[in-house]
């Protein structure tokens, strides 16, 4: 513990990967929100089918998430985010540049394909591969920092919108991708490339659990995951329209606003004061924090102030859940093999959270708001369950030997 402590995290690395994940995030994923009725209105289509083309190429890009994970542990993860940068860039002009509606879709996939490539599950790969010990620390500190993607590329994607058309916006987008993100990325690989072959030794972190329980514990933790993502994605798009349902009217916008700063606190707090807590007991916590927001809001509705606090404590968990999808499996499984089981657990991910903003719309449709509020929270009680399973799953094995150590003594 006191080398991992006394080993600093690699700065330059979390900085230039921060002004990159708040590229490839805000660039490929926050604009399209803003853009997307411009994209209806060109193409002849309802907003429902210009999100299900969105819900669709998700779907599909979490589909070749393990694919993408083997090669960054083949390949380095520096280097698969170059060549993703690259592909960022072109599926971003493919789209800007496409005709119909086929030629759209298909670039859309292009996009959310390459966005694996580029966004948190290669960069949190990056880290391990150039400090496993600090890798913890480091991606906290990386979150923190990309936590401001949305705040700065949405109000970006706005002005210019409004001087260019969406399909200019997403040309300036590519050479983003293309004159900032790509040689940042290459630079980053050559780095790792170099320290690797100066390096006598390769410091690993070792698994925290024992080979026995691995399976379980996995099918586990990316069941958390996974469900935890269904809850987040389905408010996050459904937010305001879930506030305004519930009567809150004009305020329902600005209880919303509050989500943002509030995951950036989230992560601040766990920077500063969640050092001596262990990655399954912060899992835990995000894990309890979103349903309990969302118990909040249903037994406090139309109550403003109970949607504040919903607000809050929504981002909260939310902010503090990305951190962990990162951590928990270096934590629990160790360095070796970690872009391959990234890329699995984010393939899963997408395929549940696709599906998230179009099943909570078809509830709110056919049984109210409340009562789809009220199966979120259940979903997100399960999550929860699942990781207690993971820490009693832990004790009961740590028992078991303690006991055999005990009968051999």
């Amino acid at each position: 513990m006191s080398t991992t402590r006394a080993e600093k995290p690699p700065v330059a690395a979390i900085l230039a990967l921060g002004l990159t994940q708040i590229i490839g995030y805000g660039s490929l994923y926050y604009s399209f929100s803003i853009l997307a009725p411009a994209m209806a209105r060109d193409l002849n289509w309802s907003s429902e089918w210009i999100f299900g083309a969105l819900s669709a190429a998700l779907l599909i890009g979490g589909l070749a998430a393990p694919t993408m994970g083997k090669w960054i542990d083949r390949f380095g993860a520096g280097r698969v985010m170059t060549g993703g940068s690259a592909i960022a860039a072109a599926a971003l002009v493919a789209c800007a540049l496409s005709s119909g509606k086929v030629a759209f879709v298909i670039s859309l996939i292009a996009i959310e394909t390459a966005s694996n490539l580029v966004q948190y599950g290669a960069a949190f790969a990056l880290l391990v591969q150039i400090k496993p010990q600090v890798a913890q620390r480091s991606i906290t500190y990386l979150t923190l920092i990309a936590g401001f993607a949305s705040t700065i590329f949405w109000p970006i994607t706005t002005a210019l919108y409004e001087r260019l058309s969406w399909q200019e916006v997403y040309l300036a987008f590519a050479a983003l991708n293309l004159l900032i993100c790509l040689p940042i990325h290459a630079w980053l690989s050559f780095n790792v490339t170099k320290s690797k072959k100066e390096a006598a030794t390769v410091k690993h972190v070792d698994p925290s659990i024992p080979p026995s329980i691995r399976t379980p514990a996995f099918v586990l933790m990316v069941t958390g995951f996974a469900l935890e993502s269904f809850v987040n994605a389905a408010l996050l798009v459904h937010m305001v329209p879930v506030l305004s349902g519930l009567g809150l009217g004009a305020m329902a916008v600005m209880v919303g606003t509050l989500f943002g700063p509030s995951q950036v606190l989230s992560r601040f707090t766990n920077m500063v004061f969640g050092g001596g807590l262990s990655q399954w007991t912060l899992a835990l916590i995000s894990a309890v924090l979103l349903p309990a927001a969302l118990v909040i809001l249903i037994l406090t509705a139309p109550s403003v102030p109970g949607a504040v606090v919903f607000a809050v404590v929504f981002g909260l968990g939310s902010g503090l859940s990305s951190i962990v999808q990162g951590t928990l499996p270096l934590a629990l499984f160790g360095s070796e093999g970690y872009g391959r089981r990234q890329g699995q657990v984010l393939a899963i991910r997408l395929v549940i959270s696709s599906t998230a903003p179009f099943v909570l719309a078809f509830m709110m449709e056919n049984i109210g708001v409340l009562w789809s509020l009220s199966a979120a929270a259940v979903i997100g009680a399960i999550a929860m369950l699942a990781f207690i399973a993971i820490g009693r799953l832990a004790q009961v094995v740590g028992q078991s030997h303690h006991t055999l150590s005990r009968a051999e003594t």
